[in-house]
């Protein structure tokens, strides 16, 4: 089996990448703690300045894996991000809140304090899990035919584990990127100030490339210490506190499903949320 996430440094850019093209890169456990091998091993590296997270094939990520033959909610990993005790041979809410805490929440946060410039470069799909990847990245370039969504609501769900909606959009667009579930391309995200470039397919990684040179040309703990402060304002604003609050409202929709559905998707799984998500970006 090829490895779930690749890693290359190229003068001084770490280039780490999620590698499970054949299911548009959802996110199963193996992926998600060797992106965190990956990027530990890209800080604890003096010679690399900048990291870039991308996607191999079609699409940078269409979310956490709800349905491969290779979704491992149950096998045991090497765990270096321990935020909570590991859910394997727990049950029910236990085991739900003990898995996100840390393969959801715990990493995100985690990866959002790395104290190198991290550039997410997306294109084709960056779906709820996969927007959760891209928003613990400082910045984000898309390629023209990127979109975007989180459509989870439809399961019952108030958004993804990593609540950043209102901070990176406004609270306006997200309620209504959440009410609906809608895809929103690049150029809306551009709009609402959660992409910060928009550049053509064939473009995206000579753009993405030149610009982690110039940012590594700037003295490397200034950066840390300016990315740091730039993350405390924005906990100022209340984004920490207010995903531990939404986390909450999370796992009271998963009990929730899981009383008064058949599991605490509400009964969904990849191929039914992928042909709703269809139906209503047809107008059916």
């Amino acid at each position: 089996m090829s490895e779930v996430v690749t890693y290359e440094v190229v003068d001084g850019v770490a280039w780490v990448r999620l590698n499970r093209p054949e299911y548009r890169n959802a996110q199963n456990s193996a992926m998600t703690y060797a992106l965190d091998a990956a990027f530990t091993r890209a800080v604890d590296d003096a010679e690399v300045k900048v990291i870039v997270l991308a996607g191999n094939g079609d699409h940078f990520s269409a979310g956490h894996d709800i349905g491969t033959p290779g979704r491992d909610v149950d096998v045991e990993f090497e765990r270096k991000a321990v935020m909570w005790w590991t859910h394997v041979d727990r049950e029910g809410a236990d085991l739900r809140f003990a898995r996100e805490s840390e393969v959801y929440l715990g990493m995100c946060r985690r990866w959002r304090e790395i104290p190198k410039p991290v550039i997410a470069m997306v294109h084709g799909a960056c779906i709820a899990g996969g927007l959760m990847l891209a928003w613990s990245c400082d910045f984000i370039v898309a390629s023209e035919d990127a979109f975007f969504s989180d459509p989870v609501v439809r399961m019952g769900i108030p958004g993804v584990e990593y609540f950043a909606h209102p901070w990176v959009t406004n609270p306006r667009a997200a309620k209504e990127l959440l009410f609906t579930g809608d895809r929103f391309g690049a150029v809306r995200a551009h709009e609402l100030g959660m992409v910060n470039h928009v550049v053509p397919r064939e473009e995206l990684e000579d753009f993405v490339s030149a610009m982690a040179q110039r940012i590594a040309a700037m003295p490397q703990f200034g950066l840390a210490l300016t990315k740091r402060a730039v993350n405390q304002a924005e906990d100022l604003m209340g984004m920490r506190s207010g995903m531990d609050s939404v986390f909450g409202l999370h796992h009271v929709a998963h009990a929730h499903n899981a009383e008064v559905s058949t599991d605490s998707l509400g009964g969904l799984d990849a191929k039914s949320m992928a042909a709703q998500n269809k139906a209503a970006a047809d107008g059916s």
